[in-house]
């Protein structure tokens, strides 16, 4: 079994005093219902598990009556094996947006506050289906992704120890000895051929074979683009997938990784394809990161809405995409170019999007100045430049001599710890997990 952060999440939600009823939310496939469903057989005597997509009939229990008296009877009609205990018994409501009354009655339930209750789903940020009654303030929020580089180590049996061990020597820029520094570095390449979802790293950990991984993550991709082609309204269907297909071509193929609606249709805009865009951001298949015109806190008041970088919700999708050959010059490190950089830099917006970072850039185009990343932390505004060797970083040396109040940014490289410089902290790639 993978080891999952998300069941601390989930134990804490248990122990609260004045618990909501709790959504579970994030992209299909990155273990939400194996993670509940697991958290519940370890910590309540019985779970009861309703999956509205694969058993459509279970909507019925709430299309008349959402009182929670009705609600359980009806319940131990459907189970009679359960006895829907109140503090015993977990109440999961799975692919939950395919049953609008059912998100209806999470306010219900909450109310009545007797009974553990976890709701789940892939699609619900789309409008696809909307509750009458949306239980606004009846329920608290996790969103889970899939797996993120330190559950990736503990996958690969990388003990806390030595995790541990990492993150002093990221905390006192200590240089990492040589055999660690390479033994992670080729960890995170692996990382980066697989990305986080639950299903291919267990193929990876249970035949060691990249191809196999490769087989799951195709498929698991053809999986988004059913979703895309069974969520979407009829206008956004075709739109939607070829702004989804065309992210290799805006984040590897080409130096400015901005996106261009140009490499999805020539001569089209954002008129046809923006709306396409947003649909992606909410069914969590992708994430927006914005161009600033300038570095001052707050950075979304300085949000520039045309100019902006789309990346996938995890490396999977985006490495599935491209040959296997891709994969294999990741994993030897043979890739070159565009190719390195852009890879490098969607694995750090795949480290930042984890942590749950709003991320940001800056790119200058009259005095050809651009900043990869910028996150925000305890009210300042924390530059993040990516190198795929150990190049100097000319932009963000001048962003940090004309800001004299951004106390520090980081420089995530493919090389060994480095002593700070202009207030630049020169990192291993691998540990922008310490952020």
């Amino acid at each position: 079994m993978l080891k999952r952060k998300v069941f601390d999440e989930l134990l804490a939600w248990k122990k609260a005093k004045e618990k909501k009823c709790l959504v579970v939310q994030g992209a299909r496939q990155v273990g939400k219902t194996y993670a509940i469903e697991v958290f519940g057989r370890e910590n309540y005597e019985e779970v009861v598990s309703l999956n509205f997509k694969e058993m459509p009939s279970a909507s019925s229990i709430f299309f008349f009556f959402l009182y929670v008296e009705t609600l359980v009877l009806a319940l131990r009609f459907q189970f009679p094996d359960k006895k829907i205990t109140p503090g015993k018994t977990l109440i999961f409501l799975d692919e939950i947006q395919e049953c609008e009354e059912a998100v209806t009655s999470l306010k219900f339930w909450a109310i009545d506050n007797r009974y553990d209750v976890i709701a789940s789903g892939s699609m619900l940020g789309i409008d696809y289906k909307r509750a009458v009654s949306y239980p606004v303030g009846y329920v608290n929020y996790i969103q889970m992704y899939g797996l993120d580089f330190e559950e990736f180590l503990w996958s690969q049996n990388i003990s806390e120890d030595m995790i541990a061990s990492l993150k002093k020597m990221y905390t006192e820029k200590i240089v990492v000895p040589e055999a660690v520094h390479q033994q992670m570095m080729n960890a995170f390449r692996n990382y980066i051929a697989l990305g986080g979802m639950p299903e291919v790293v267990q193929q990876f950990v249970s035949t060691g074979d990249f191809r196999d991984a490769d087989r799951v993550q195709r498929e698991l991709l053809k999986g988004y683009l059913y979703d895309i082609a069974h969520y979407a309204s009829a206008e956004e269907k075709i739109k939607a997938e070829k702004c989804f297909l065309s992210l290799t071509k805006q984040l590897l193929d080409k130096d400015n990784h901005k996106f261009q609606y140009k490499e999805v249709e020539k001569g089209a805009g954002a008129q046809k394809y923006y709306s396409s865009i947003d649909w992606l951001r909410r069914a969590d298949i992708v994430r927006i990161c914005h161009n600033v015109s300038d570095v001052h806190y707050d950075l979304e008041d300085y949000e520039r809405k045309d100019n902006f970088r789309v990346y996938t919700t995890d490396l999977s999708l985006l490495i599935a995409m491209k040959e296997f050959s891709l994969k294999e010059q990741i994993v030897r490190n043979t890739f070159l170019g565009n190719t390195k950089g852009g890879i490098y830099e969607c694995a750090l917006a795949d480290v930042l999007l984890k942590k749950e970072y709003a991320i940001y850039f800056y790119k200058n185009e009259s005095i050809k100045k651009e900043v990869d990343f910028l996150i925000q932390k305890e009210g300042r505004v924390v530059p993040i430049e990516v190198k795929s060797g150990r190049s100097r970083a000319a932009s963000l040396n001048q962003l940090m001599k004309k800001n004299p109040e951004i106390p520090l940014a980081y420089k995530f490289i493919d090389g060994n710890v480095g002593d700070m410089e202009n207030g630049i902290i020169s990192m291993p790639l691998y540990m922008a997990m310490f952020l």
